[in-house]
């Protein structure tokens, strides 16, 4: 079982904007004053700029243009909504935003079919939106496949029981905390686990501050150190600028790279750099607009294919 794959899904956006339906617990959204066909075109332009750079790396990019079907703001975050399985199983999760929910497309899925790729079941839990419980994919779990561990940070996103039940699905030894920050004075819960959060092949970036209960943080750090990760401790300032937002890729060649945006890798410190540069290299694009409306960044924006070729 690896930790990384080569290739990602990622999803063009055609209406991007600020989600409304999202807002409510996503306090990293912010309102850009400028028209909502403007935002879009400065979101299309980091996104291709995004997936260039991705490429000219070696990293395989499976790209898939919005609908215009729906009103899907978000769609640019397709992690939240499918995650891609060594045994060619798809998981489908239940989405908070009704306005999210839309972002499930079947021809996505045909779309990678076309490239070759396996599926063999589709798990669903889409259901459990009937009854308000949320897993939002791997924006609420952060997955270690080789050591088959999940973390989960809880949130109005990411519902225990729900979380649990993955585990079982997928043979994931569940480790389970809450991640606070500081919203006008008070301790809120982080929305997504991914924006706190990153495990690698052989390193944690984690912000170990944001878990406020010293039980549940020396619960995370021991499993991480456990199964031999180097821990890269964040700060809150740094989680803000989306430093937790990362996810390590393959390139054609073998070689492991760590993906950021470009204020992420601007709010870390020399020594956290080099720390990283210790286990791989960096890759960071500009993603302000993105980051600004969307309340996320690189992680979100790709979905790891780790399905089997035909």
């Amino acid at each position: 079982m690896d930790q990384t794959t080569n290739t990602i899904l990622m999803i063009r956006p055609i209406n991007f904007r600020m989600n409304e339906q999202t807002a409510v617990n996503n306090y990293y959204q912010e309102n850009l004053n400028i028209k909502n066909a403007e935002i879009n075109k400065l979101a299309q332009t980091e996104f291709d700029n995004f997936v260039f750079k991705l490429r000219s790396f070696g990293v395989e990019v499976v790209v898939v243009s919005d609908s215009s079907k729906f009103d899907t703001p978000d769609s640019i975050f397709p992690n939240n909504w499918v995650s891609f399985h060594q045994e060619g199983v798809v998981a489908l999760y239940p989405m908070f935003a009704e306005n999210r929910r839309f972002e499930r497309r079947e021809d996505v899925l045909e779309e990678l079919e076309k490239n070759g790729f396996l599926i063999n079941d589709i798990v669903d839990y889409t259901s459990a939106e009937e009854e308000q419980f949320f897993l939002e994919g791997t924006g609420s779990m952060i997955l270690d496949r080789e050591n088959k561990k999940a973390y989960c940070a809880i949130s109005p996103r990411a519902d225990e029981e729900l979380f649990i039940e993955f585990c079982e699905d997928f043979e994931y030894t569940p480790v389970v905390f809450i991640a606070n920050q500081t919203v006008e004075g008070k301790r809120k819960p982080i929305y997504h686990t991914n924006v706190m959060m990153c495990v690698a092949k052989t390193f944690a970036v984690i912000c170990l501050d944001s878990i406020d209960d010293k039980k549940e943080r020396k619960n995370v750090l021991k499993q991480l150190k456990e199964d031999g990760k180097q821990v890269i401790d964040i700060t809150e300032a740094q989680t803000t600028n989306f430093a937790g937002n990362m996810l390590q890729v393959k390139a054609n060649d073998g070689q492991l790279y760590l993906v950021m945006s470009q204020a992420a890798f601007d709010s870390l410190t020399q020594s956290q750099i080099a720390q990283i540069n210790n286990h791989c290299k960096i890759i960071s694009s500009s993603l302000t607009t993105i980051e600004t409306c969307g309340g996320g960044s690189a992680r979100c924006m790709m979905a790891e294919v780790f399905l089997p070729k035909s």
